[in-house]
């Protein structure tokens, strides 16, 4: 860390050093006094800073008022600087640094900085405005009722549409950054009378741990504080929504937000969190109980139903209606794969074009996602790669997936559907039941931040089940 120094042209060597072949710096020159001899010097990056607030309150105000200064010396510079620091610059917020570091710092958060001929302090000048995209409804957790604002990449922003819901002083942000060269700016809410202290000194404890060159999106550092690495399943919630977040700091939980990212992080997370949609407080309890049915009974379907057609068709076709099982024999005559392989092949194909349509502009990637989609089974069908039953049971999987909530979540559903898949073919139902066993087994010893993954499914009281699988109205909560 380097002291800056009184004198003028000293400061600027080192800054200009510092910034060498940075071609968005402005250095802008000039002098005040009614005999124009004391030098400033205001330092810039073009593009961060608000053009309106260095005209209007900053260069305006100088040019004006400072030009009174009468020529006294030596307090005449004395007395210019506290007429700058205290009366003649009207911008919202001013502050003085005695290093070079820490003005160069800011200047590369959108600031600016001024510098006095024989003023040893450095004063920064909040002028930050940098490129953003406005606020906008959540691309990837779209309600029917509900809000429409989602988080941007703004930090401030998105502090401010948390705290726009919760008028509490009892909400703290605190505020540190991350990242030997970002220095990205990381927000920890809470609400100090609900969030239990230990959680919140466990979640500073291991943003603390963190070392790293740059923090480029809150995904860093879900991945940097999560309590397993292993897991397909996520113990970190991540959402667009700033009304998630307020309703999960109003039950006691911890959010953290991340400069140039629109996803906060929310935290202890369980999997019943995960199943939840911001529209089931919103919607009534008997519409918001039977969408939860529905999800749920869509996650299972679409974790186990290829692995229980193949099991069927392979192991144990006599649990099955006669009827039915001569339909799927005869659907499969001229199939030259097992059905383990059938299947195989049909997942792979379906998670290709999902991660297509995912990858391709908007209007392309709904095209190829149903066009492809349908082309590819028909075709598939008629050359008699595989059979219209199992296009089906894909077909089948595909939209009880999309019924989970949580993008993560579902994720994490697809690569076990895989495991159950292969054990299937295996073992057959004992490989399923088997493959269900290790999921809840692995799910049982799971934590959040200490809290169980399971939570409150397991070692909680029936009080704790309120809203659960079903809703109960609201007046009961």
């Amino acid at each position: 860390m380097q002291k800056s120094s009184k004198s003028l042209e000293g400061n600027m060597a080192v800054i200009k050093e510092h910034l060498k072949d940075c071609g968005d710096v402005i250095y802008k020159e000039f002098n005040v006094g009614q005999e124009q001899n004391i030098k400033l010097t205001a330092v810039m990056i073009d593009g961060m800073v608000s053009q309106e607030v260095l005209d209007g309150s900053v260069f305006n105000a100088l040019m004006i008022h400072a030009r009174e200064v009468p020529p006294d010396p030596p307090e005449m510079v004395e007395k210019l600087y506290e007429l700058i620091r205290y009366g003649a610059l009207p911008a919202m917020e001013l502050k003085e640094v005695e290093d070079i570091d820490s003005a160069i710092l800011g200047i590369l958060s959108g600031d600016s900085m001024l510098l006095i001929d024989g003023i040893e302090k450095i004063i920064v000048i909040g002028s930050k405005k940098w490129p953003a995209r406005g606020v906008s409804e959540p691309a990837t957790e779209s309600v029917i009722r509900g809000p429409r604002d989602g988080f941007t990449e703004g930090f401030r922003t998105n502090t401010a549409l948390v705290r726009r819901r919760i008028r509490d002083p009892r909400l703290k942000i605190k505020q540190r950054q991350i990242g030997r060269r970002s220095h990205t700016d990381v927000g920890v809410l809470y609400i100090d009378d609900i969030a239990l202290p230990e959680l919140v000194e466990e979640v500073e404890r291991r943003l603390d741990t963190i070392d790293i060159d740059a923090i480029l999106e809150s995904g860093y550092i879900e991945q940097l504080i999560q309590d397993s690495i292993w897991s397909p399943f996520p113990t970190i919630r991540a959402t667009e929504r700033p009304d998630e977040v307020a309703a999960e700091l109003l039950e006691g939980k911890v959010a953290i937000l991340v400069d140039n990212s629109p996803f906060a992080l929310v935290l202890p997370t369980t999997f019943n969190n995960l199943f939840h949609s911001p529209e089931d407080h919103y919607d009534r309890w008997i519409t918001a109980s039977l969408l939860r049915l529905i999800r749920f009974a869509g996650s299972i379907m679409s974790l186990t139903l290829p692995a229980l057609y193949v099991a069927v068709t392979t192991y144990d076709p006599g649990i099955i209606p006669t009827k039915l099982m001569i339909s799927i024999v005869a659907s499969r005559q001229g199939v030259p794969f097992p059905a383990l392989v059938e299947a195989f092949l049909m997942e792979v194909t379906l998670e290709l074009l999902r991660e297509a349509g995912l990858r391709l502009p908007v209007a392309i990637g709904n095209t190829i996602g149903i066009v492809g989609g349908r082309v590819l089974g028909q075709a598939a069908v008629e050359a008699g790669i595989v059979s219209p039953i199992m296009v089906i049971v894909v077909g089948i999987t595909a939209i009880s997936s999309f019924a989970i909530p949580n993008y993560y979540l579902s994720v994490g559903f697809r690569l076990l559907r895989f495991m159950l898949l292969f054990l299937a073919g295996m073992l057959g139902l004992y490989g399923v039941t088997i493959g269900m066993l290790l999921v809840l087994c692995h799910m049982a010893k799971l934590k959040s931040f200490g809290m169980p993954y399971l939570t409150p499914y397991a070692a909680s009281t029936f009080s704790d089940w309120k809203d659960t699988i079903i809703r109960v109205p609201r007046y009961m909560m």
